[in-house]
């Protein structure tokens, strides 16, 4: 429905009378705000300042709205920022180059007025100074040390000289600081051994004919100096490239004597009597089969540019120490099992022999023997003189006995019967 009194004219000029008040007021008010920004601007700022910071959701949200309503006004304020923030910073660096550059080329003419004001100012700020160098020496304590070392070694007469002059000026304090270490009686201790041990080696190596120990007494800066060597070579960038090689190499002259070392040995045999029936200088036949295996080994790989001689003598011994260990593990294998096979073959034998043996120490007043060492020696033993080419060094024996030995639990348990054929259990076995 249509209202009534939109069409009343005088209610309508009612209507326009009351908002033209409105505006008016509200023109007057804004116009008495400007006039008192104006007039106190300082205050204005304060309140204006206190109010957002009582107030920042509603500051961070009138600033959202703001932005939302005017996005390029703001990105063109954003950017105009940007630009003054950039310019400042550039006439600042400009500023600041040009002041160093005057003030270098200042000193570089005036060198006598600088270095008596720097003395001057030493002068009266002692305390400013000695904090500096207390700083700067806590900051770089590792490369004053490192300078300091470096020195001392490229003057090591200097140093000496300077050791005695200190140890002439100070005796009583040199004297003091060896009684504190006669007082200790670990370290006094220590030092009479050290001795004791080495008039004892001279003693020996004199009664023996043989000549007395040569060694070279390395001094500290020499050793720094052999770790800079040691450091220049490991820090060399193809390094690594170099150690692959190497490996590779000598893996593969491993691989290749293992699986062609027979064959590589009848060839080496028949050059060498060809060489011999031809008038030729003879060689060693282990040189000709370890420089055919480095030929051979050499064409296969991509690449050895970074091997030098020695490298490949180095990688020869490596090979063979391989080789030779291979060939103990595989000798050692063999005679544990034909031990333990051995065992398994004359068990009643062996446990009787154990038990007459126990039965002679008890008799002669000795302690008794564990079984299975007894059962392991006399197989060992066994074994040895019926394939004397097995043999090992006598580490590699006792390591093969003691492990025999803890295998041997296991079998000794069997069953096992006495001379009556009566079943005996595995503790009575035992006590055999």
């Amino acid at each position: 429905m249509d209202d009534p009194s939109s069409d009343d004219p005088a209610r309508c000029a009612a209507d326009d009378g009351s908002a033209g008040d409105a505006r008016g007021q509200r023109a007057r008010k804004n116009e008495r705000n400007r006039r008192y920004r104006q007039a106190r601007p300082e205050q204005h700022a304060a309140s204006t300042r206190r109010w957002k910071e009582a107030n920042p959701d509603r500051v961070r949200e009138a600033n959202r709205r703001w932005r939302a309503e005017h996005l390029q006004r703001s990105r063109e304020l954003n950017r105009e920022s940007a630009r003054r923030s950039a310019a400042r910073k550039r006439q600042l660096l400009d500023k600041r180059r040009r002041s160093n550059e005057a003030s270098r080329r200042w000193k570089e003419a005036h060198p006598d007025h600088v270095r008596e004001y720097h003395c001057r100012w030493q002068a009266a700020n002692r305390d400013k100074v000695t904090q500096y160098l207390e700083r700067y020496r806590r900051t770089h304590r590792e490369e004053l040390n490192e300078r300091a070392t470096i020195w001392r070694d490229s003057a090591p007469d200097r140093m000496k000289a300077a050791r005695k002059a200190w140890a002439d000026r100070n005796k009583e304090r040199t004297a003091e600081i060896q009684r504190k270490r006669r007082n200790d009686p670990e370290k006094y201790r220590a030092d009479l051994d050290k001795n004791n041990a080495a008039k004892r080696l001279a003693h020996r190596l004199e009664r023996a004919g043989l000549p007395p120990k040569r060694l070279h007494r390395t001094t500290a800066a020499e050793r720094r100096a052999n770790d800079r060597v040691a450091a220049a070579y490991f820090d060399d960038p193809a390094l690594s490239e170099r150690l692959r090689q190497f490996a590779q190499l000598t893996q593969g002259l491993t691989e290749h004597m293992l699986t062609h070392g027979d064959r590589a040995r009848d060839f080496a045999q028949a050059f060498v009597a060809t060489r011999s029936r031809l008038g030729l200088p003879p060689v060693d036949v282990e040189q000709v089969v370890w420089a055919r295996a480095v030929e051979m080994v050499t064409d296969r790989m991509k690449r050895v540019d970074l091997l030098t001689s020695r490298d490949v003598a180095a990688a020869v011994r490596s090979a063979r120490s391989n080789i030779d260990a291979a060939e103990r593990e595989r000798r050692a294998q063999q005679l544990r099992a034909d031990i333990e096979a051995h065992v398994r073959r004359n068990r009643l034998r062996l446990l009787e022999e154990a038990r007459l043996e126990n039965a002679m120490r008890l008799r002669s007043g000795k302690a008794r023997m564990p079984v299975e060492l007894i059962v392991a020696h006399a197989a060992v033993v066994e074994v040895l003189e019926a394939r004397p080419e097995g043999a090992l060094d006598r580490a590699g024996i006792r390591q093969i006995l003691g492990q025999v030995q803890t295998r041997l639990a296991g079998i000794t348990q069997q069953r096992v019967w006495d001379r009556k054929g009566r079943r005996v259990s595995g503790s009575e076995a035992r006590s055999l």
